[in-house]
């Protein structure tokens, strides 16, 4: 995700770290501005519980009030959050609210998990992030997770990077179903997903001047999180350039995962979520796409109608699996 709020009519974008807030140092780190401060959702509770503190890492939990009755439990949603893996947090004000909405509207015992972020920690760091996150839930001795979250009805979700992650974890996940249990994993929900490619899309080309997310500002992002020395056709970035993950997806189809995909045309990334579709498709995948007309990339988290339309895709997917 780029920014919180960028108004319309914004000029053309000619420094990425300027409109990111960033400041790129010699030592090849970042300095970032600060958090801003979340409000809180009356309708819920939240706190913080660390997960690996030699890296830092540390989730914020979301619990609707009032919880519910046992033996009422609750789906779970494991979220990450955007920022083209080189910025944001669980406690970012846009991610705490839309995580909070969810969390109380839909309703769901949501974690919302954090990890390392580039370039100090390049990828694959964030998706081991999130499979230890994974593990975590599992294991974890907290109350609220024992006594209100159901373990059988499990979901990935997560917007922009994070919808990138939930789709390289959830490959992952595939291959450790056994080891995951109690964990049951029903489905992935791929909200505007970050993937890119060497080669411009048609929609990339069309967007090339957005105000709120164009090409330039997912170039640096890619350049930053990247493995030193690849390209933008490494699956990290453009699952459909390599064939290491097909076999993988054919075993996601076997264990009957679903997976829901959004997006808008407005988005210079719908190109690369729609051809994920496809893929997903031809690999025996009950993959479902969403794809509205309009909107800019991380619409839901400024505009409320399009957020409350979003949670109720969200709710109908995540009932109908849990019935």
């Amino acid at each position: 995700m780029a920014a919180e709020s960028i108004p319309l009519g914004s000029t053309i974008i000619e420094d990425p770290c300027k409109y990111l807030h960033i400041t790129l140092n010699p030592d090849g780190t970042l300095t970032r501005s600060p958090n801003a401060f979340p409000t809180t959702s009356p309708d819920i509770s939240s706190k913080d519980v660390p997960i690996n503190p030699a890296n830092s890492t540390w989730a914020r939990i979301f619990l609707p009030k009032p919880p519910p009755l046992h033996p009422n439990k609750l789906p779970l949603l494991l979220y990450f959050h955007g920022g083209g893996f080189i910025l944001g947090s669980p406690d970012l004000a846009m991610f705490h609210e839309f995580c909070s909405n969810v969390a109380a509207e839909l309703p769901v015992l949501l974690v919302s998990a954090g990890y390392r972020l580039a370039p100090e920690h390049r990828l694959p760091a964030a998706y081991d992030d999130g499979m230890e996150a994974l593990r975590w839930v599992k294991t974890v001795q907290d109350d609220w997770l024992r006594d209100h979250a159901d373990f059988s009805n499990c979901f990935i979700m997560g917007s922009s990077a994070g919808g990138n992650m939930a789709y390289h974890v959830g490959l992952r996940a595939a291959q450790e179903t056994d080891d995951l249990s109690p964990l049951k994993i029903k489905g992935l929900i791929l909200h505007q997903p970050f993937f890119g490619g060497v080669q411009r899309t048609q929609s990339e080309l069309i967007q090339v001047n957005d105000p709120f997310f164009p090409p330039c500002v997912s170039d640096l992002m890619w350049e930053l999180c990247l493995p030193v020395g690849t390209d933008r056709d490494h699956t990290y970035c453009n699952p459909t350039a390599g064939k290491d993950s097909f076999s993988v997806l054919e075993e996601m189809g076997r264990l009957g995962w679903r997976v829901l995909v959004t997006g808008c045309d407005g988005d210079q990334m719908i190109d690369r979520q729609m051809e994920l579709v496809k893929m997903m498709e031809k690999k025996g995948i009950k993959v479902e796409g969403r794809f509205g007309a309009g909107g800019f990339h991380g619409l839901e988290f400024v505009d409320s109608s399009k957020a409350k339309s979003l949670k109720l895709v969200l709710q109908n997917f995540i009932l109908s699996e849990s019935t």
